[in-house]
């Protein structure tokens, strides 16, 4: 039998969620898979955001055009999201010193390549991925 005042909060969360379709091939992150894929010296792109937050959701939208246009970005580049209300304050938000959600970070290892925090300006998101493809040698 289900419970009446679960399925009542839970129809209501999906009301109030922001309308944000992650691509297929993110991978949401639990503690150990950015940090492995770092080591491996691989590419990454990390998108701290929070299911609540409007910034993120325009972010995951200019990052989902600009990845359906240019393919090359999801063959090169490997893509986390970092939910914050989850690691906001866990050990890979510490270590890279992330300030708030909405901040989306690319890295080559350890290496960082560069940062955008609340920033929703599709030029600017292009330019980071573009950073992250040159460095994966795409």
């Amino acid at each position: 039998m289900i419970n009446r005042r679960n399925f009542l909060v839970s129809a209501g969360s999906v009301l109030v969620m922001p309308d944000v379709a992650f691509a297929a091939d993110d991978v949401m992150y639990v503690p150990g898979v950015a940090e492995a894929a770092m080591d491996e010296g691989k590419v990454v792109f990390l998108d701290f955001w929070a299911s609540w937050c409007s910034t993120c959701a325009a972010q995951v939208r200019v990052l989902d055009k600009l990845r359906t246009e240019n393919p090359a970005y999801d063959r090169a580049i490997t893509f986390i999201r970092v939910d914050w209300d989850d690691y906001g304050n866990g050990d890979l938000s510490r270590s890279l010193a992330i300030p708030r959600r909405s901040t989306l970070v690319a890295l080559k290892g350890r290496r960082e390549l560069g940062r955008i925090v609340a920033g929703t300006r599709e030029n600017a998101i292009r330019q980071l991925l573009d950073t992250a493809l040159d460095a994966a040698g795409a």
